[in-house]
């Protein structure tokens, strides 16, 4: 039961990920990537500490205060701020394909953080999984950007890193308290970066780029992790975590029918070709 909860709570939560992309898309063309990206973190992070206050919550354990760093590190930050950074160069329909990395960088934190084996087949198709993604970002064509790429990339390592870290912790401290934590300590800084890169005019900042803003905060930064971490926590970090390969399907759907990016059939046959990979790569969690 707490496995069938886990992969349930997980689902949801990589279909509210889903979003994050082309919201982040449509945010960065009214927003400053550092403003988009520390905005967003200020907000989830009122909501998190009205709900840690509400809900009377303890304090984490002095203990728990670097694995929280290394949460707000991976997806309050370093995640949110590379994307918004690499879809400067490159189209919400592209960045999504990286998508695909993240299920094996989630597990290979996941047997150094939290100490789980995988079967060595499970590392076969996640490594072929993995592969076939960075083949499509070589051989893409005049959209494609070096320096876009390498950002996605980057993202995808911190935020590997911080699902594992925050997985881990949540079985403790339990999944909405560990992302709350995380934003209320990168609180300070956040908040000091948003207040130096606000807009220059308000006026010019259209409706897309506040609804994206408003999807970000509350969705991507907070609600979406506290099912994530719940389902990672439950159904175990490398099985539940091969759910992310259903994202890009999710993504690559709002991308063409929300911002009318083409979504060419390489891209299609590449996410294929990796969530078969990554299908059975599950088998051997």
């Amino acid at each position: 039961m707490r496995t069938a909860d886990g992969w349930g709570s997980g689902l949801l939560g990589v279909v509210i990920f889903s979003g994050s992309l082309p919201a982040t898309r449509v945010a960065v063309g009214g927003f400053s990537p550092l403003f988009l990206t520390s905005a967003r973190a200020v907000i989830a992070a009122a909501l998190g500490a009205l709900l840690l206050a509400l809900l009377r919550q303890a304090r984490p354990a002095r203990s728990d205060l670097i694995p929280l760093f290394v949460v707000a590190l991976g997806v309050v930050v370093g995640f949110p701020l590379l994307t918004a950074l690499a879809l400067t160069h490159i189209t919400a329909a592209h960045s999504i394909v990286f998508v695909g990395l993240l299920p094996l960088a989630t597990a290979i934190f996941g047997v150094w953080r939290a100490g789980e084996r995988p079967k060595p087949a499970f590392w076969l198709f996640s490594g072929l999984g993995s592969a076939t993604v960075v083949g499509f970002a070589l051989s893409a064509g005049g959209s494609a950007s070096v320096q876009g790429d390498l950002l996605m990339v980057a993202a995808i390592l911190l935020c590997g890193l911080g699902y594992a870290e925050g997985a881990r912790l949540s079985r403790r401290l339990g999944g909405w308290q560990v992302i709350s934590w995380a934003l209320a300590l990168s609180l300070p800084v956040m908040l000091a970066i948003a207040l130096a890169t606000l807009p220059a005019a308000w006026q010019t900042v259209s409706a897309p780029a506040w609804l994206g803003l408003a999807y970000v905060s509350v969705f991507s930064m907070l609600v979406g992790f506290i099912f994530w971490y719940r389902g990672l926590a439950l159904g175990g970090i490398a099985g539940v975590g091969q759910l992310q390969l259903l994202q890009p399907f999710f993504g690559l759907v709002l991308a063409a029918l929300l911002l009318h990016e083409p979504v060419a059939w390489t891209m299609i046959a590449a996410t294929a070709v990796v969530v078969g990979c990554v299908a059975f790569a599950r088998r051997y969690a």
